[in-house]
């Protein structure tokens, strides 16, 4: 399909039921009209708001291939702006995160602007009488985006004007949100530290599917994961388990274990792992955290919250996070066959050190440049993208446990190792391609 002009049926002809053509993984035109489509309609997780704590913190990112501006406004509000000066195009803020005080200054030519985005002063601005400047969209100040909504501390924003609402994007999905921050006494979450960033050198689509993809971790983890449970077994399995050895041990679960956790899809793309138990189920208790939850919530309640240990929760398009563990990674595509992988670790309001202690741990191990299990990981990604290359075949297969006229619009619990979360996530990437792709969107050569 490489060449054609691609249009909304030239998209949706990429993605048969069962499989799905390669150039979705590596044709740079399917990825500019991703950033121009797809991550312009959908929500997309931004950052988190104690990453903006107080008034003028601001922190920088991008939605698909947009940078934006995350920041907290005078009255206590976040506001997600365009990175970009509305003067020249200068951006605004180069600084990862840090306090801009009461307004942003363009380092350019000094115009200046409110933290939410308004324009407030320029330099000599009688160069601009009777230049009609005040009927132009460039004194409206820094553009915000289209929406933006903050659910329990997690800052999501739409980049388009019009489209799908928060709430009917995510439905039932939020349900792991909440477990994650229902997980603290205080119900709050802090951003623990800046987040491991790690480069992949394939497409950002791989990763995600691989979140819910339950049949390599005995495989492509046993030389690490595998190499671990030997080491520790010929010790003769001394107790109480160390820590690191509760988080790697799972991964080399067999396949019963992995069909029986279940996995959950809901519409839009979104889905989890470990829906009866999963790899973080059997980890030691932290000594004074249940009596922490049952003070703040009950027993009931935190017994219920507790014993939700979801494996791997998708939020289409882009992150993953990790109740038990605290955890978010966010994958930034870069272009058809680069991906920024950031792993952020959270800390639970008023619980035990040791919990946050815990997941950077698992985080170090699992999700780091120099991480045991990741790298097993990156090194199929990076070989599933150079043999998409070859003309072997057009088209890559999601056939397990597939079935006839799999609805998508409605919630279902299926057995752990299928592979319908990732068919799911690709009707969902037809609809938000598409949904506002005119017939013919020709990509700009």
């Amino acid at each position: 399909m490489q060449g054609l002009k691609l249009t909304a049926e030239n998209i949706s002809n990429m993605v048969e039921g069962y499989q799905v053509h390669r150039d979705v993984y590596t044709s740079e035109e399917v990825y500019q009209l991703e950033m121009r489509h797809l991550f312009s309609n959908v929500w997309v997780f931004v950052g988190h708001e104690s990453q903006t704590a107080k008034k003028g913190d601001y922190f920088t990112t991008q939605i698909g291939d947009q940078p934006v501006i995350q920041v907290r406004h005078s009255d206590g509000e976040i506001h997600v702006l365009y990175n970009r000066c509305p003067h020249k195009g200068t951006k605004i803020a180069i600084d990862r995160q840090g306090n801009t005080g009461k307004f942003f200054r363009c380092p350019y030519h000094a115009w200046s602007f409110k933290t939410d985005g308004c324009l407030l002063a320029i330099p000599l601005k009688k160069g601009y009488v009777d230049t009609r400047l005040d009927q132009t969209e460039n004194v409206k100040g820094i553009k915000p985006v289209g929406a933006v909504r903050n659910y329990r501390g997690f800052i999501f924003a739409r980049l388009a004007e019009q489209g799908i609402e928060f709430d009917e994007f995510f439905g039932d999905s939020l349900s792991s949100i909440d477990n994650m921050v229902d997980r603290s006494p205080a119900g709050r979450l802090e951003v623990a530290g800046p987040p491991l960033r790690y480069m992949h050198q394939c497409n950002w689509k791989m990763l995600v599917e691989n979140q819910t993809d339950t049949c390599h971790p005995m495989v492509a983890h046993e030389s690490s994961a595998g190499t671990a449970v030997k080491i520790w077994e010929k010790m003769g399995k001394p107790v109480p388990t160390p820590p690191a050895m509760q988080i790697i041990a799972p991964f080399m679960s067999p396949y019963e274990f992995f069909e029986k956790m279940g996995i959950r899809t809901w519409p839009n793309g979104h889905g989890h792992t470990g829906v009866h138990h999963s790899i973080h189920s059997d980890y030691e208790q932290i000594s004074g955290y249940f009596e922490a939850m049952v003070e703040a919530y009950g027993e009931e309640k935190a017994k219920a919250t507790l014993n939700e240990n979801r494996h791997n929760t998708i939020y289409f398009p882009n992150i993953m996070i990790k109740a038990p563990v605290q955890q978010l990674r966010n994958f930034i595509p870069l272009g058809a066959g680069k991906t920024l992988v950031e792993s952020y670790v959270f800390r639970l309001v008023d619980a035990p050190d040791e919990l946050v202690a815990r997941s950077a741990m698992y985080n170090r191990m699992i999700n780091a440049p120099t991480s045991i299990v990741g790298h097993d990981d990156l090194e199929m990604y990076e070989r599933a993208q150079e043999g998409l290359m070859s003309n072997g075949l057009e088209w890559v297969n999601l056939q397990r446990l597939y079935q006839d006229n799999e609805n998508f619009g409605q919630e279902a619990v299926v057995n752990g190792t299928t592979e319908r979360q990732m068919r799911n996530q690709f009707n969902a990437w037809v609809k938000f391609m598409t949904c506002s792709m005119p017939q013919a969107d020709e990509v700009s050569r």
